[in-house]
């Protein structure tokens, strides 16, 4: 269920908004609301987010170094290094100085600082990619400078400076064609050329038209001396930042800290003060949403504290009122599912955690649809939680909900004969007596099964939309009830159009019910009075009028929607294709001495088409839900998670 909010306004005065702010938070379930505050560009916090952001783009190419058992680790080399608002000097990368301005070497070991005066991580770290950025650059232009000179050959620019105070002399670069058209009486000597570039030294006086070749500020060999001590030192510097790639958890920490501080900053920022007050006097307020079943802990505090507050129920419909779910333990097994599609119901919208979780297992057992996968995933479950209650910790919900999954499709696989995509005549006879007739290929022929699952599957449409209209007709509470009994109607009719269409074949022919078109056109008509009902018909009529086009093509659609639920069928039955062309496959290798590479073959085979399951399980068992019958019940996710603002231990 979504936990009904109230709306709240605390007022304090201006000058103790940061403290009132910190007591708020020790509280911790109001969730502020947002209104677009701008921090100031001196916000520490801010510098502090983007030295560590920058921190992390420095090493993420790297690999973690292998720890020596022989040595101390890096990671213990900066255990207990402190925050410092004054940023590390970094010199050439070979020296730097802490925050109190003492020498220190690089890379920083423990015996180079003392760990009283270990300066701020990413400020040592962004030191170094300054220094690399700095050399980078240096690199590019010595290149460039290197590229440009290396067809004259190495000579001293000053020997020309000094000719030219005898005889004006310049160097020019020029193309064959252009070479050729040069004057009889130009004074030149030819140099080092190529196919594509004749250099010339030219005396007196300068080639009209043409610029002069530029004189570098010194040899060649200068260029590439020093070209090459900077590759070596940005080399060096690479090295250096290579040993930090072990601090991505500390780095991830900082980040967390940085996040935690920037949202107190944010809340500071985002109160509104009161205006045409003394500045003495000066009053902030800030708006939010708790939990009716917090209130008294806000009105516990405001008293104490002599906070002025206002409580009202969220009245207007564009109001970004946050949504709380609460439910039991079991339907909260579908939270790893919906946050990790972060996807929520508005704060006015009906919360479907129940039958999501309900049918999800139903589609994850059809699209599995094997046993002895579901055995394996329940044995994970199983695993990683007795791992977890070893250590005393508490199991994420992914591994129960993972053992729900595991079981339910074992269950499927079960019922109907399927083991890891073996035929039915090698499964042991117990299991193949065991199995449900009705769906399973060892008491039924293959055509039957496929003609029974395409009927379960369209009834199992049928049955999950006409839950989302009746769960409307609750909620509805006016004349529109009538409007959802016609799409249910209308789900009915066309439940028996694609039996007909889809299942029908030589075997067995599903007939078109004489009474299909009427339920379906009384259906249409009930849902043109009544499905826009909200104050009066004419009213209703009226909207519907406005939107016929929708309302005309709305049995289009809800055949569409039943159609889409022969997927579960689809996606099964090439799942189970895969498993059984990876045993043809690796079975002739069993037998004989490639036994080895058929073990391999199954465990990758296999491996694959689990995998690709967990996709097939997003992508069609997950839409099933978030498509279909969220359409059908008239939610659009549009809601926002309820965040408190709350104190938090930042591991």
């Amino acid at each position: 269920m979504i936990v009904p909010m109230k709306k709240v306004c605390l007022m304090v005065q201006d000058k103790s908004r940061n403290e009132a702010l910190k007591k708020l938070r020790s509280v911790g379930v109001v969730h502020l609301e947002k209104k677009g505050a701008t921090l100031d560009a001196n916000s520490s916090a801010l510098k502090r987010k983007a030295k560590v952001e920058n921190a992390i783009g420095l090493i993420q190419d790297f690999k973690v170094p292998k720890k020596k058992k022989d040595s101390a680790s890096h990671q213990d080399e900066f255990k207990g290094w402190e925050r410092r608002e004054k940023p590390v000097g970094m010199h050439r990368g070979r020296r730097a100085t802490d925050v109190y301005g003492t020498d220190i070497e690089a890379p920083y070991s423990v015996d180079a600082v003392r760990a009283d005066v270990r300066p701020y991580l990413p400020d040592l770290m962004n030191g170094f990619g300054d220094q690399r950025k700095e050399l980078n650059e240096k690199d590019f232009s010595l290149s460039r400078e290197v590229s440009r000179l290396e067809g004259w050959g190495n000579f001293n620019p000053a020997d020309i400076e000094e000719l030219s105070k005898w005889v004006p002399s310049f160097l020019y670069e020029m193309s064959p064609d252009i070479f050729s058209k040069l004057n009889k009486d130009v004074k030149y000597i030819r140099l080092k050329s190529d196919k594509s570039i004749v250099r010339i030294i030219v005396f007196d006086e300068k080639l009209p038209g043409i610029a002069p070749f530029q004189l570098p500020e010194k040899p060649l060999s200068e260029y590439l001396k020093e070209l090459e001590d900077n590759k070596t030192e940005l080399l060096q510097i690479v090295g250096y930042l290579k040993t930090y790639a072990d601090r991505r958890p500390a780095l991830s920490k900082e980040m967390a800290k940085v996040e935690y501080d920037l949202e107190f900053e944010t809340a500071s920022a985002g109160m509104t003060v009161v205006e045409d007050i003394p500045e003495e006097y000066k009053l902030s307020y800030l708006t939010g949403y708790v939990p009716f079943n917090e209130l008294d802990r806000v009105k516990s505090v405001a008293s104490q504290n002599g906070w002025a507050y206002s409580i009202d129920d969220p009245e207007l419909t564009d109001e970004k009122v946050p949504t709380k779910l609460k439910n039991n333990k079991f339907v909260d097994l579908i939270k790893p599912v919906t946050g990790f599609l972060e996807i929520t119901p508005g704060y006015r919208e009906y919360d479907i955690s129940p039958f999501f979780l309900f049918f999800f297992c139903i589609f994850f057992s059809m699209i599995y649809g094997d046993a002895g996968y579901g055995l394996i995933l329940t044995s994970i479950a199983v695993a990683s939680m007795i791992m977890m209650s070893v250590k005393r910790k508490k199991a994420p919900l992914f591994f129960p909900m993972l053992f729900l999954l595991g079981t339910c499709n074992t269950i499927w696989g079960v019922l109907t004969c399927s083991w890891f995509g073996l035929d039915v005549d090698a499964v042991p006879g117990f299991l193949r007596d065991i199995s449900l007739s009705y769906i399973s290929t060892a008491k039924t022929s293959q055509d039957m099964v496929n003609q029974n699952l395409q009927i379960f599957c369209f009834s199992l449409g049928l049955i999950h939309l006409s839950i989302a209209h009746i769960i409307n007709m609750f909620r509805a509470k006016s004349l529109r009830i009538l409007g959802e009994l016609g799409s249910v109607m209308m789900l009915a009719g066309m439940y028996n159009v694609v039996l007909m269409l889809i299942v029908s074949n030589e075997t067995r022919q599903i007939p078109l019910m004489p009474f299909t078109i009427y339920v379906i056109a009384g259906g249409w008509i009930l849902n043109f009075l009544f499905g826009a009902y909200v104050k009066n018909m004419g009213q209703a009529i009226k909207s519907s009028l406005g939107n016929i086009m929708s309302v005309i093509l709305s049995v289009v659609s809800i055949f569409s929607d039943i159609m889409s639920y022969i997927r579960l069928w689809a996606v099964g039955l090439a799942g189970a294709a895969i498993a059984g062309t990876v045993n043809l496959l690796a079975g002739p290798m069993l037998g004989s001495f490639l036994i080895f590479a058929g073990i391999i073959l199954l465990v990758f085979g296999h491996g694959m088409n689990m995998v690709l399951n967990v996709l097939s399980v997003l992508v069609h068992g997950v839409r099933l839900n978030t498509l279909e019958f969220s359409g059908h019940v008239g939610l659009a996710w549009s809601g926002s998670a309820y965040k408190p603002f709350m104190e938090k231990e930042i591991k």
